[in-house]
């Protein structure tokens, strides 16, 4: 927790700068975490009927977007936790997924890279990611390296039924570095993102 406490008479000019920047960061930082995204009741529908509901919007020019996801798990977040951060698992979640290591670890974060084969509409891409962990609620990834422009999201692991069955919430914000006709790229990441959560959901309910 962070505690600003008023500068004393005579603190030089730059800590004067440096007490409210401080303070504006905190407000973003919180700000950012009240606004995360949150399924309403259409989404919501969806997934009780035991599929998964997913949307892309443009988030900026060119092939961007922000994609938002969800699906409901019979099994308790611990085993969802477990087998999404696998490497192992990975291409039984995403089909097209060569590589995927874990480069780095640290308390509580990791950096992977996952390299993916191409397709008509979208290059094989090589993404560097870091994860920073909240067990078994969130994982926060944001991009260090490789062939976007720009990454940074969430997942979200939502316990329901006392333990018993997990929601998971998706959200990403993604830059393509690539030209691509920006609406069949999304329309892509549209009809992809629901796959990858029912290959969660079935891998889950396995064990």
């Amino acid at each position: 927790m962070w505690v600003i406490r008023r500068a004393p008479v005579g603190v030089s000019p730059p800590m004067k700068l440096i007490l409210p920047a401080c303070a504006l960061i905190l407000t973003l930082v919180l700000s950012g975490l009240a606004h995360a995204w949150e399924p309403g009741p259409g989404p919501l529908s969806t997934v009780r009927s035991g599929q998964a509901w997913a949307d892309v919007q443009a988030d900026g020019p060119g092939a961007s977007g922000v994609i938002h996801g969800v699906v409901e798990i019979n099994a308790p977040p611990q085993t969802v936790w477990r087998i999404m951060n696998d490497c192992a698992m990975a291409r039984r979640l995403v089909a097209n997924i060569a590589v995927c290591k874990v480069l780095k670890t640290g308390g509580g974060w990791d950096e992977r890279e996952q390299v993916t084969q191409g397709s008509f509409l979208v290059p094989a891409l090589r993404n560097v990611f870091r994860n920073d962990y909240t067990p078994f609620s969130s994982i926060r990834f944001r991009r260090t390296d490789g062939d976007l422009k720009a990454m940074h999201g969430e997942w979200r692991l939502v316990a329901l039924d006392n333990g018993r069955r997990t929601r998971v919430v998706y959200e990403n914000h993604i830059v393509a570095n690539f030209a691509g006709p920006a609406g069949l790229v999304r329309d892509a990441m549209r009809r992809d993102t629901p796959k990858v959560l029912m290959n969660l959901k079935r891998v889950c309910e396995k064990g």
